[in-house]
């Protein structure tokens, strides 16, 4: 293991790159990365950063939306094989489908979405400002693709007429509001923090329904000492690292991502020595899906 990380950090410094790691990666593969974040953390750091190498260790349509936002960055993904079931769960096809039923409806896409998707969409969001942009962008007419749980948390904030596409993440789709219930009857001081994409139901008992970096940001600020928290388990690694004093307790061991697992520091090493795994897209289809992304930033106010 020591071996592989130096040599990690020898070859990234010789080609000037960086490694980027979603919070939901392994616990090592976090620890040899340059910055650790949710969606939108990353993007903006792929679109700052002066390294002309991006390793993206996290699933594909986060790779793809680096290469959106940075075209003349080497955006490299570990493994190629790290998809997102959800962002497969709307195609360009069926959201075109979509938009000429509801021709006056503006689209809002999740980022956890396919470059030919957003490149359909008029605003992209994340799971930390869905609920700006649906409210901030110029329309009372909304379709939301591809989360139906997002949308519905969205929905309780924004009053206005949203259409959700009927995608889901699976293993947020798997926390129970019985698996929260029992974890807070043996931790009956801890808060509960679950993240958007779980069910309606869950959120109703959750104290707060936060994003990733939301979670993160609570965790550190609250006085609590115990938190109960509902998301994917890779996060409790970071929250545990920058909170030694205080406990987190995952609220169900089925909270596993098998796609966000499947990077090893193998393969970092691998992408960084071969350069395998570039992401490739469409001049035309960065052109509009990056038209979507840069909205997102100009929508969240």
């Amino acid at each position: 293991m020591e071996n592989i990380v130096k040599e990690i950090q020898k070859v990234k410094k010789e080609k000037k790159a960086i490694i980027l790691a979603h919070n939901y990666q392994r616990p090592e593969v976090q620890d040899i990365a340059d910055f650790v974040g949710d969606s939108l953390e990353l993007s903006t750091k792929a679109k700052d950063t002066d390294a002309k190498i991006i390793i993206f260790c996290g699933v594909h349509f986060m790779a793809e939306t680096a290469k959106i936002l940075s075209p003349e960055k080497k955006v490299i993904l570990p493994r190629m094989d790290a998809g997102c079931p959800m962002a497969d769960m709307v195609t360009s096809q069926g959201l075109l489908e979509l938009k000429n039923q509801y021709p006056d409806y503006k689209v809002v896409t999740y980022v956890n979405s396919t470059a030919d998707v957003k490149a359909l969409s008029d605003s992209c969001c994340t799971s930390s400002n869905a609920i700006n942009i649906v409210k901030n962008i110029e329309s009372e007419k909304i379709i939301f693709v591809p989360d139906r749980n997002l949308a519905h948390y969205v929905a309780r904030f924004v009053k206005k007429d949203i259409i959700p596409w009927q995608g889901f993440c699976p293993t947020h789709e798997r926390l129970e509001v019985n698996d929260i219930l029992e974890k807070k009857k043996e931790n009956p001081e801890a808060k509960v923090l679950v993240h958007p994409e779980c069910k309606p139901e869950v959120v109703d008992i959750a104290d707060r329904a936060l994003s990733t970096s939301g979670i993160i940001k609570f965790c550190h600020e609250d006085v609590s000492k115990t938190f109960i928290i509902g998301t994917e388990m890779g996060i409790l690694h970071r929250l545990q690292k920058e909170n030694p004093e205080k406990k987190f307790i995952l609220a169900s061991d089925r909270l596993v991502c098998p796609n966000m697992k499947l990077t090893r520091l193998e393969d970092v090493y691998k992408a960084l020595m071969d350069e395998d795994g570039i992401i490739e897209l469409s001049g035309d289809v960065i052109k509009k899906a990056k038209e979507a992304l840069l909205n997102m930033y100009r929508l969240n106010y």
